[in-house]
């Protein structure tokens, strides 16, 4: 299933769970439960098949020997779950409409948890009564929605369904989607910054677990890509330890977790009181989102707990009050989180934490804490987030690092407003190649040149087999715009784009000598000079196709401008109102997406060139607008100020828009402002004509 299939998928899906909200008046947060149980239940079916038959073996194997055993245990041996006929996908699915099938789901639940355990009181069961008081049919439709998930669908596509819905939700919840849902983009930044291969993981705020899944996916994949270039690896494994306040969330988390085959616990816990893993220096790794900005945690609760007080607590300004002894609310609960972390981890381990930007520069005892953290040589690094990246709050995010085991004593500082993908008009995100190109300023930094190349040479391999793809619709698309140009200049500006395209087969050629060159190379620190000079020898020779398809694309664009122009000038001389006719909206799609086609088949190609202008040598280099390593003595005239924007300095970022895209936004806005004007001018005139009626004008 590639991509584009997931994507259809998880539309389908999302609308037919829609439905539910327009035929049961529920809000998302009463349908969210029944509807991932739901697509649980099609993750334990789909596991229980790929491993059915093997068990059914095993199974007859022993039956009626000394050794046999009951095929409960058995399946939970081989697959982690044992599910009776009657919990079933398929068998649930094919009841007769007239049966409960609410009561039939309760059940299959229940036996699921019967034999897993750590789903005790996890799954939903009651949950499903609600959604029948109109009848079977909404519940039968849901079913049926979700057996569109392929039958050879594994934990991982599910896993991405999952947390696709967990997305949903949190969008729909607004402010209180936050509470279980952090965006997985920026889960997976801090993950591949901080890099767990193998241990223990703790997340003391933990959510739906999204943390663990994503530690969990960044083993496989380094895994993965150590199997392919040849090198011997571990068979890392991770142990996850999370709690969670609010019980629903910890269902969530459990049930999370069991998707995607994990191995840990999870506990309903108040991090602020409770300690339930007796978590003081005992983790490999820690991740969390927790709450900003919590103003009500007793500090009694705190003072003598060696996870807050190692570093410094926040205490408030000024003495207690007469008669407030014992009422003393620390000011700030940032700072907990922070020292949290800095005190959970073990000698070598890795953080990362997301934190309100104002706890980078936060003043009095917070910035005793920091200064402290600081000297103490625990923080790793600083990353600023752009806006708008969550779905609680717009307010500025900055992710901290911590290491145990840091080389030297400078600061990295990283400032990543500027890199995102708009998602949508109020929400933002990075994209899969944004979060490898971060990540390497911090490998760069680290001394893992060979990350940069290797992530180089798949762009390219990625880029060409693209631009191969795009190549097969650009000819299509080019012959509906001759087909509906009738000017001469417009079909030049179209057979030399087409012309342009041609000369793809020698750039194919190059990549396939790159290719030949560099094979079984990329493993050695030795070959990385050679390695980068070929790169960017490399890259040159793409660079000019692409400026021609550019130019090629802006000339097409004024032709198709004064081909509308044309029309609309001939409708005003017959007095008719000059409207897009079917012909000039033809033509205007199929321009778009032609500038489509490019855009995506240079979108590599533009990764490359980010990084290698950046890190032109393939070693870190601070980069203005982008990253510093600060000294000590930088970070003392700042007043050891932890915002990246006071070291990094300033850079103004092209917006990477082409020119047809900038001027139809701006004839977009110029028709608005039109119409405002009009709307403001009749207004005026209205208001006048009231006026002078209650004047008696």
């Amino acid at each position: 299933m590639n991509a584009e299939q997931l994507k259809k998928l998880e539309d389908d899906l999302w609308q037919a769970a829609n439905n539910l909200r327009d035929n049961t008046g529920l809000k998302s947060h009463e349908y969210a439960a029944p509807v991932l149980g739901l697509i649980f239940l099609k993750f334990a079916d789909n596991a229980y098949n790929r491993k059915e038959q093997e068990i059914n073996a095993e199974y007859a194997k022993h039956s009626g020997k000394r050794s046999e055993k009951i095929i409960e245990d058995i399946a939970i041996e081989k697959c982690g779950l044992y599910l009776p006929k009657h919990a079933r996908y398929d068998y649930l699915l094919n009841l007769s409409e007239q049966e409960d099938i609410a009561t039939a789901i309760k059940q299959a639940m229940k036996d699921i948890e019967k034999y897993k355990p750590e789903l005790a009181d996890c799954l939903p069961k009651d949950d499903y009564v609600q959604l029948v008081k109109k009848g079977n049919v909404i519940l039968f439709d849901l079913l049926r929605a979700f057996a569109d998930i392929p039958h050879d669908a594994s934990g991982d596509i599910l896993g991405k369904i999952y947390e696709f819905f967990l997305a949903k939700f949190a969008l729909a919840e607004g402010q209180g989607g936050g509470e279980f849902y952090t965006p997985t983009s920026v889960v997976k930044l801090m993950v591949e910054i901080i890099e767990p291969h193998k241990g223990t993981v703790y997340d003391p705020a933990c959510g739906s677990g999204g943390m663990f899944v994503q530690s969990q996916k960044f083993v496989q994949d380094h895994r993965k890509e150590l199997e392919e270039l040849g090198e011997l690896h571990e068979e890392d494994q991770l142990f996850i330890y999370g709690q969670e306040k609010s019980p629903e969330t910890v269902k969530l988390a459990r049930m999370n977790i069991a998707v995607n085959g994990l191995k840990g616990l999870v506990a309903e816990a108040n991090s602020y009181t409770d300690d339930p893993f007796d978590g003081f220096k005992k983790f490999d790794y820690v991740m969390a989102n927790p709450p900003f900005n919590a103003t009500s945690v007793p500090y009694l609760d705190v003072k003598d707990d060696k996870r807050f007080n190692t570093f410094g607590i926040p205490r408030k300004k000024g003495k207690v009050k007469v008669g407030e002894e014992g009422k003393e609310t620390v000011p700030n609960g940032n700072y907990l989180w922070i020292n949290l972390f800095a005190t959970s981890l073990k000698e070598k381990g890795r953080a990362a934490l997301v934190m309100a930007n104002s706890a980078s520069d936060a003043r009095h005892s917070e910035a005793d804490i920091r200064k402290t953290l600081i000297k103490e040589n625990l923080i790793y690094g600083m990353l600023t987030l752009p806006s708008n990246m969550f779905y609680t709050v717009t307010l500025p995010a900055t992710l901290w690092f911590f290491d145990k085991d840091k080389k030297g004593d400078r600061l990295l500082f990283i400032d990543a407003r500027n890199t995102f993908t708009q998602i949508d008009r109020a929400h933002r995100e990075f994209n899969e190649e944004q979060i490898q190109n971060i990540a390497l300023i911090s490998k760069l930094h680290k001394g893992n040149r060979l990350a940069f190349i290797r992530t180089i040479d798949t762009y390219f391999k990625k880029g060409v087999e693209l631009l191969e793809e795009n190549y097969k619709q650009v000819k299509p698309v080019s012959e509906q715009l001759i087909e509906v140009l009738n000017d001469e200049q417009g079909k030049i500006a179209v057979g030399d784009l087409v012309s342009q395209w041609k000369t793809l087969t020698k750039l194919k050629e190059s990549f396939s000598e790159y290719i030949k060159e560099t094979n079984g190379r990329f493993t050695t620190q030795a070959e990385i000079e050679t390695l980068n000079k070929t790169q960017h020898t490399l890259r040159e020779i793409f660079d000019p196709f692409f400026d021609s398809l550019h130019t090629g694309l802006k000339q097409l664009d004024k032709t198709v401008r004064k081909h509308e122009k044309s029309k609309a000038d001939i409708a005003k001389a017959k007095g008719k109102r000059a409207t897009i006719d079917k012909e000039i909206k033809q033509l205007k799609q199929a321009l778009n997406l032609l500038h489509k086609e490019v855009k995506n088949a240079e979108s590599y190609f533009k990764h490359i060139l980010w990084l290698q202008e950046r890190f032109p040598k393939a070693e870190y280099e601070d980069v203005i607008g982008l990253c510093k390593l600060a000294t000590q003595k930088e970070l003392a005239e700042q007043d050891y100020s932890l915002n990246p924007g006071r070291y990094v300095g300033v850079v103004i970022e092209e917006d990477g828009k082409t020119e047809e895209e900038f001027l139809s936004g701006i004839t977009e806005l110029s028709e608005k402002f039109e119409n405002l004007s009009q709307e403001a001018t009749d207004l005026e005139i209205i208001i006048k004509n009231n006026i002078d009626v209650l004047i008696g004008n």
